[in-house]
């Protein structure tokens, strides 16, 4: 288990921040890693917070691996594999319409449910 927390504080102008907490005021520096799709990202920073214990982490989300659909990003602490945290990233038109899509499919599934049962309801009555 690692000795370390990852918090979330914003995301602002395509850096996200969060900050870092160890579990025990007396641990070293934190190593972490940080992936999209399984492949280290360079475009991070973690510096000495003014309390004890805590570090402030800023990932600088890369324009280029923004596209349509969800990514997914991994905070892991280096020493020990574990993951700290995640954030996805939802972009573009073609996921909108997916979601819609499902909401109208599960609306007819709805609809059809409901009409059975009280069909059911009128048949036992």
């Amino acid at each position: 288990m690692s000795d370390f927390t990852v918090t979330k504080t914003r995301i602002h102008a395509g850096i996200w921040e969060g900050l870092i907490v160890a579990a025990e005021t007396g641990n070293a520096d934190p190593k972490i890693t940080v992936t999209h799709l399984e492949k280290p990202l360079t475009s991070f920073a973690v510096s000495k917070d003014a309390a004890p214990g805590r570090w402030a982490l800023r990932i600088a989300i890369p324009p280029e691996l923004l596209s349509d659909g969800v990514q997914v990003f991994v905070i892991s602490d280096k020493s020990t594999g574990e993951k700290l945290d995640s954030f996805s990233i939802v972009t573009g038109e073609p996921l909108e319409d997916d979601i819609r899509a499902e909401v109208e499919l599960l609306r007819a599934e709805l609809d059809m449910l409901k009409r059975a049962f009280r069909r059911h309801c009128l048949e036992t009555a």
